[in-house]
C-alpha cells in the first residue's frame, strides 16, 4: 500500500493549488481519503473527507468550506484548494482509511499515510 502526495508550492494570497494523492496496493473506493494539514508550531488537524463506497460524499473542516473541494478517480484523490489563504500554510498529508462519521477527523483511524506536500501562502 502506497500514498503519494503532491502538487504542493507557493502561491499568493487567493491564489490556486490542486495537491494529488496518488495511490496503489489497494481499491480507492474501499476506503476513505483524507487530507490533513501541518502549519509550523502546530498540531496536524484534519482538512477534508471523501467517504468509500460509490457515493462519494464528502466532509471539510469549517474554515475550508466553499473554497476546498475533495474528489477522487479511480487510483489517486485530488484536493483542489481555491482562494488560498496564507493561513493555509503547511504540510498537506493524504492518509488512507475506513473512519465511522463520528472520528473522521481523528488521525488514529487512518491506516497508510503519504508523505506530505508543503504549500506556502504568502506574498
Amino acid at each position: 500500500v502506497q500514498l503519494q502526495a503532491s502538487g504542493g508550492g507557493l502561491v499568493q494570497p487567493g491564489g490556486a493549488l490542486r495537491l494529488t494523492c496518488a495511490t496503489s496496493g489497494f481499491t480507492l473506493r474501499d476506503y476513505a481519503i483524507s487530507w490533513f494539514r501541518q502549519a509550523p508550531g502546530k498540531e496536524r488537524e484534519w482538512v477534508a473527507a471523501i467517504r468509500n463506497g460509490g457515493g462519494s460524499v464528502t466532509y471539510y473542516t469549517e474554515s475550508v468550506k466553499g473554497r476546498f473541494t475533495i474528489s477522487r478517480d479511480t487510483a489517486k484523490a485530488y484536493l483542489q484548494m481555491n482562494s488560498l489563504k496564507p493561513e493555509d500554510t503547511g504540510i498537506y498529508y493524504c492518509a488512507r482509511g475506513r473512519p465511522a462519521l463520528g472520528v473522521i477527523r481523528n488521525e488514529e483511524m487512518y491506516y497508510n499515510w503519504g508523505q506530505g506536500t508543503q504549500v506556502t501562502v504568502s506574498s
